[in-house]
């Protein structure tokens, strides 16, 4: 036969085959099982080998589009919208956007293959990454919980860098607690501790990295830091991860998340971190919907809270000790707190051990004797102390809030069109030689 024939895998096996039975090596029964087609077919391809040759396998569509090929002017409106509104999106999420908003019906690997040809996506490069041992799931719901933050450009340019406080549950993958805050704080970690116990009750654990906010890294210094003394005095057992791989979960919520959130914000116009966390709910529940997983052991491992609601905000709020003096008072943060006896004699007091308990959501901090709170007058000695935040994740805050306290204030320089300057003008004019007064 003249000429050459391209031919794929598929059809060199089929050939083979075929030329098979001609040579009665196959029947046309163990041929047709063997391909897959009928014996009616076997039948036409011998019969073409023998007429037309070795060409009669190869398909008659190569080289030509397929029946089913989409439409080029549904391919470059979709395009369209993506470089619109979705132009640094990744397939999967400006498919899920399409979708949603602009009745796109195709996969997303259609929207992939597009999007690539287009100039608009570039696939990662697929680079050998570190292997660690995989961890089952926990089988309950609240066995393992991990909590971790992300500083980040979450609104991008629109307001400030903030930081974004996450608790997932290692069971299901779900999404239980999310807030945007200035800084990762043990106060941010608090108030979100107080917000999960309040709808979900006591987890058996809390999985965190090594930060100092959880744990102190002093071992002669036996003082739990604020958020384990609390989740300790709830019987939830703290455990510290020794690498970010260990807590996969919640370290991957953060990249999918400053995938999708970012964009969801931008498309909702968002500027504020109040605004922020106002929308928030609404996308955790779409994003449990989308990512969580059933937990394998539908029994929850959630206990119930026990102490009262007053005494649950004092326990998850930051608590300093101080020792009462024989005047009854002690110092805290710039200001001094009298106990108010209301006449009572108070002798017992005179050196009692208190706790003054602040939530950074009241105006006053609550002082506790014997769990018991005490009434107090406040004396205002000089300037309150500003909130002391000393570590790497919240330098970049405190630096900012200094640089606004010390910005010396502008000049105070009178205007071009001031009555002074106007007044002086008018005196030199007078002054002149030659000139005379308006006034007669």
């Amino acid at each position: 036969m003249k000429g050459l024939l391209t031919m794929s895998k598929g059809e060199r096996d089929r050939l083979r085959v075929i030329q098979a039975v001609q040579e009665r090596r196959l029947t046309q029964a163990e041929a047709a099982q063997r391909l897959e087609l009928s014996v009616r077919q076997i039948k036409r391809l011998c019969r073409g080998l023998r007429e037309h040759g070795e060409s009669v396998v190869i398909s008659k569509r190569r080289g030509k589009p397929s029946n089913r090929r989409i439409d080029q002017a549904e391919r470059d409106r979709v395009l369209g919208l993506v470089r619109q509104h979705f132009a640094d999106f990744g397939p999967t999420l400006a498919s899920e956007y399409l979708v949603d908003n602009h009745g796109y019906r195709h996969c997303v690997e259609t929207l992939r293959q597009w999007m690539m040809a287009g100039g608009i996506w570039q696939p990662r490069r697929q680079r050998k990454k570190r292997v660690f041992q995989l961890r089952e799931r926990r089988s309950r719901e609240g066995e393992l919980v991990q909590i971790d933050g992300s500083p980040h450009a979450w609104l991008e340019q629109r307001a400030p860098r903030c930081t974004l406080i996450n608790f997932i549950d290692d069971a299901t993958g779900k999404w239980v607690y999310g807030r945007f805050v200035v800084a990762e704080t043990s106060r941010a970690y608090l108030h979100g501790l107080h917000d999960y116990l309040r709808r979900f009750g006591r987890p058996v654990a809390f999985y965190s990295d090594r930060h100092s906010i959880f744990t102190k890294h002093d071992p002669e210094n036996p003082v739990p830091t604020q958020f384990e003394r609390a989740i300790r005095g709830l019987d939830i057992e703290p455990i510290l991860a020794r690498s970010p791989q260990a807590k996969g979960r919640v370290e991957r919520s953060f990249q999918t998340l400053q995938d999708r959130l970012v964009r969801a914000l931008r498309l909702a116009g968002v500027c504020s971190i109040d605004q922020a966390n106002e929308l928030l709910p609404g996308f955790i529940e779409h994003y449990n919907g989308r990512f969580a997983k059933p937990a394998t052991d539908s029994r929850m491992a959630h206990r119930p809270v026990r102490q009262s609601a007053q005494a649950l905000a004092w326990l998850c709020s930051e608590q300093y000790p101080r020792t009462l003096s024989r005047a009854l008072s002690c110092s805290f943060r710039g200001r001094l707190l009298l106990v108010d006896t209301r006449g009572e004699p108070a002798y017992h007091l005179r050196g009692a051990r208190v706790t003054v308990c602040d939530d950074g959501l009241s105006d006053e901090p609550v002082l506790l004797y014997q769990d018991q709170p005490l009434r107090y007058r406040v004396f205002d000695r000089s300037t309150p102390l500003p909130e002391r935040i000393a570590d790497e994740k919240t330098l970049d805050a405190a630096i900012d809030l200094a640089l606004a306290r010390q910005e010396p204030p502008a000049p105070n320089v009178p205007s071009r069109n001031h009555p002074w300057r106007q007044s002086y003008k008018a005196g030199a004019a007078v002054a002149r030689p030659g000139h005379s007064s308006a006034t007669p």
